[in-house]
C-alpha cells in the first residue's frame, strides 16, 4: 500500500512538472461560455448590454490601474486583456467593427 501511495505521489509531481496541472485539475469541468463572459463583465465592471465604446473605456480604466508600471502584473493585463475579447467577440458583427 505505501508503494502504490509513493508510486501516485511520483506521478503527480511528473504530472505537474510535465502539464503545469495536477492530475485532479483534469477532472475540473471547463468554465461555459456564459460564466466566461459574466466574469469579464464583473471584471471590466460593465452592464450586460455595454456596447463597444464602454467595453473599451472600462478595458483601458482597469489596465491603467493594472500594469505592471503602476504596481500590477502581465498575469492582470493579460486578464483584462482577455476580458475585453470575449465580451467584444459577443457584440454583434456591425457593433464590433467600431
Amino acid at each position: 500500500m505505501i508503494r502504490f501511495l509513493i508510486i501516485a505521489a511520483l506521478l503527480s509531481v511528473v504530472c505537474r512538472w510535465a502539464f503545469e496541472r495536477w492530475p485532479w485539475d483534469y477532472l475540473k469541468p471547463a468554465p461555459t461560455r456564459s460564466q466566461a463572459m459574466s466574469r469579464a463583465r464583473k471584471l471590466l465592471g460593465v452592464p450586460a448590454d455595454a456596447g463597444h465604446a464602454q467595453i473599451i473605456e472600462a478595458h483601458k480604466r482597469l489596465v491603467s490601474q493594472v500594469h505592471p508600471d503602476r504596481g500590477g502584473s502581465a498575469a492582470q493585463v493579460h486578464e483584462a486583456n482577455a476580458a475585453r475579447d470575449i465580451l467584444i467577440d459577443q457584440l454583434p458583427p456591425r457593433e464590433r467593427a467600431k
